[in-house]
């Protein structure tokens, strides 16, 4: 509801300063080209996307999710304690945090949601510290190959859609390094 109002607020402020410089025609034309623009962008990003969500659930399939969640075991057991006794809560996070790994925002969005709804069927009605935390590691999500942002790159056409991965290994590090820090040291705090 309160981006619909701010979406509102943006287009009447457009309105208004296109009519207050009389740059209407300059307004008028520019909505379509925006428009035009948005779907070739989403064309283009689809494909991308459709590819790595089958990966995911082709890993999923395979057991691949499973193995995968017996490595990030002790990663796992120490961030979010609840998977000791829950594998299948197990199972989605390790999903979740590959997907991340791999920059598939979209595509990790399923099993951090199927990760969310278990952790807070078991807390009640307000936030765990976990299911904090689950939020902060998907918000700052760690990516070490960013897909979504590099078939971006590709669409627009960039030469070498990949040259921003250190850059991108850097920041997302220290965001969810940062990020965890933070969650752990306010849930300690407000016990």
């Amino acid at each position: 509801m309160i981006m619909s109002w701010i979406f509102t607020g943006i287009t009447l402020i457009s309105l208004l300063c296109a009519a207050y410089l009389g740059r209407g025609a300059d307004l008028a034309a520019a909505v379509p080209n925006g428009a035009a623009a948005g779907i070739q962008l989403a064309i283009s990003m689809a494909g991308s996307l459709c590819l790595w969500t089958g990966v995911g659930h082709l890993m999923e399939r395979i057991g691949l999710t499973r193995r995968l969640s017996r490595l990030l075991t002790p990663l796992l057991h120490r961030i979010f304690p609840d998977t000791r006794q829950d594998s299948v809560l197990a199972g989605c996070l390790s999903a979740n945090i590959c997907a991340n790994f791999l920059g598939l925002g979209n595509a990790a969005t399923p099993m951090g949601i199927r990760a969310a709804q278990r952790m807070a069927s078991r807390s009640g009605r307000t936030a765990s510290d976990a299911l904090c935390r689950l939020i902060v590691l998907n918000t700052a999500s760690i990516q070490f190959i960013p897909a979504t942002v590099a078939a971006v790159r590709a669409s627009l056409g960039s030469a070498s859609p990949f040259d921003i991965l250190p850059a991108v290994w850097l920041t997302s590090l220290c965001s969810a390094g940062l990020g965890l820090a933070c969650a752990c040291l306010l849930g300690k705090v407000w016990r």
